[in-house]
C-alpha cells in the first residue's frame, strides 16, 4: 500500500472560505476520502499551518510520499 501525505478540503465553496487538513492516505483515495490520520491544519485565507511534526516525520520515515504542496507548507512552518 503507497502512503502519501496531502491536503483534505473541509471548507465550503460557496462562502469562499477554504479550510484544509493535513492528512496521511492511501494512495487510491479520492482527495476528501477516507484517511489513515490527521498531521495537521492549514487556512489559506490566513496562512495558519499547523503540523504535528513528531507524526509527520514518523509516516515519511515508514515510506509515505508528501505532495508538493506540504512540502512548500512545511518548508514555511
Amino acid at each position: 500500500m503507497a502512503v502519501r501525505i496531502r491536503l483534505r478540503r473541509i471548507g465550503k465553496n460557496p462562502a469562499k472560505k477554504p479550510h484544509f487538513r493535513i492528512s496521511v492516505f492511501d494512495e487510491r483515495c479520492q482527495r476528501d476520502g477516507r484517511f489513515i490520520e490527521e498531521l495537521g491544519f492549514y487556512n489559506p485565507l490566513t496562512g495558519e499551518i499547523k503540523v504535528k511534526k513528531e507524526r509527520l516525520e514518523y509516516w515519511v520515515k515508514n515510506g509515505a510520499q508528501l505532495s508538493q504542496t506540504i512540502k512548500s507548507l512545511v518548508k514555511k512552518s
